[in-house]
């Protein structure tokens, strides 16, 4: 029977608590962590058979059903669905039960930003005991490459987050704008919407680093570099330089409307035509339909604007996947869960939830690429979807401790955004501030 506890709800991230930013340190330990044994798929299979009760945190409400499925299936295994908080929230409440050596679930849910900062530190089992390095080729780029660490694979991805451009159809049309295909047409696009309606905006943004570091990424951009505990940071790169010229032009003529997403001003913005456009992920349109139900038929989904005219490049932005805490002493059966929920049968349930999968025999599927979207007038947009994760550069790290350094985001480079501060010094701010803290925590940092 699936037990299902909400603390809080889904798309809301919170600033990191003390505990996760001095948990996990490059030296750090992951608390009580079971030896790790090679585990072939026979022992695998006996355990799903065997059955036990598994403790799964995560905030996706699409697994309910998947959870409900793999009870059906495997009729001896108990799944208990915990949410023990959004993103943030649960990093937190893992690390403290990590520290503490008690109250660790057998997964959990861990976005592709945050868990290098979980396997440095030895908190995640290595699914390479598992034979996961078998699945290459399973996913799409650029989720795979984020669940590698250290030579090992530490989480199975769950979704993934190709960019697009989700805009106002019906408020392009109306002010006769076009669909702007390169960051230079989107600057003169929000010019000419302010000019036509100055109570509208081409975005919104506030300073956000998840958003920061994908459309560096994009253009190009590799300011993190990690070899085990030798890390880079440098902000000065061309990609990081392109954004922030950009972005601060945007911010100078007052193009980007001053409201954070996920607030209920911002809901109401993409429903009256305040806000015209969202650059992110294609995991967006099921919360569109849900928070914006006045935009239906009046957006549309277009490829990403490019650095580059005649360029054919895209990022990744959010995403999540499912790992195996070392402390667990269900681990086999833990990582039967996981090849349900991200490779089997739990795929397609979480599609049919509004999830965007990064299994790329589905993104291939006919029926995939054919879904008609409703709330974008019919338009098959999973095309454009599928296209982007195609076109996500490689080569691409975050930092581990990448959580810190998200937290501290608006005390550095955000102050571009609410002060005179310009985005490039801002940055500058962020890479120093990211470098001392790395340096603390016994990483060696090269800036």
């Amino acid at each position: 029977m699936i037990k299902t506890l909400t603390r809080r709800g889904l798309l809301q991230t919170s600033a990191v608590a003390a505990a996760l930013a001095l948990g996990l340190t490059a030296c750090g330990g992951g608390g009580n962590a079971a030896p790790q044994q090679t585990v072939n798929s026979d022992a695998v299979e006996a355990a799903l058979q065997k059955g036990g009760k598994l403790t799964v945190w995560a905030w996706d409400q699409s697994l309910k059903k998947v959870a409900e499925g793999f009870e059906a299936k495997y009729p001896n295994v108990d799944v208990n669905l915990v949410n023990a908080g959004t993103g943030n929230d649960q990093y937190t409440a893992l690390q403290n039960a990590i520290s503490a050596g008690s109250g660790v679930p057998d997964v959990a849910q861990i976005e592709y930003y945050a868990l290098p900062q979980f396997a440095l530190s030895k908190s995640l089992a290595d699914l390479g005991q598992f034979g996961a390095a078998s699945l290459d080729g399973t996913f799409t780029a650029g989720p795979w490459s984020s669940v590698q660490a250290q030579g090992g694979v530490y989480g199975l991805p769950m979704d993934s987050g190709p960019m697009a451009l989700f805009y106002n159809k019906q408020l392009f049309d109306k002010h006769g704008i076009a669909v702007p295909t390169t960051w230079d047409e989107f600057l003169e696009a929000g010019r000419a919407l302010k000019k036509a309606d100055p109570k509208a905006y081409i975005a919104n943004d506030t300073g956000d680093a998840g958003f920061t570091t994908s459309m560096i990424w994009q253009a190009g951009g590799k300011p993190y570099e990690v070899d085990g505990t030798n890390v880079g940071v440098n902000f000065s790169d061309e990609g990081s330089t392109k954004f922030a010229e950009t972005w601060q032009k945007l911010i100078d003529e007052d193009l980007l409307a001053p409201i954070s997403s996920w607030s209920d001003e911002w809901y109401k913005g993409l429903g009256n035509g305040t806000i015209a456009t969202l650059s992110t992920g294609a995991w967006m349109p099921g919360n569109l339909v849900s928070g914006v139900a006045d935009g239906a038929g009046k957006w549309r989904v277009a490829p990403l604007p490019q650095w580059e005219k005649g360029a054919n490049s895209s990022a990744e932005n959010g995403g999540s996947s499912l790992a195996i805490p070392a402390a667990s002493s269900q681990a086999a059966l833990a990582y039967g869960f996981l090849k349900y929920s991200n490779v089997e049968e739990g795929v397609q349930a979480r599609i049919d939830g509004g999830a965007f999968p990064a299994t790329s025999k589905d993104l291939a599927s006919e029926k995939f690429q054919n879904t008609e979207f409703k709330y974008f007038g019919g338009q098959k947009a999973n095309q454009i979807f599928a296209e982007s994760a195609k076109n996500v550069p490689a080569g691409w790290s975050y930092l581990p401790f990448q959580v810190y350094a998200n937290s501290i985001f608006n005390d550095t480079a955000g102050q571009a955004y609410v002060s005179g501060t310009k985005l490039k010094d801002g940055l500058a701010a962020w890479q120093k501030a990211s470098a001392k803290y790395g340096t603390e925590q016994g990483f060696s940092v090269k800036e």
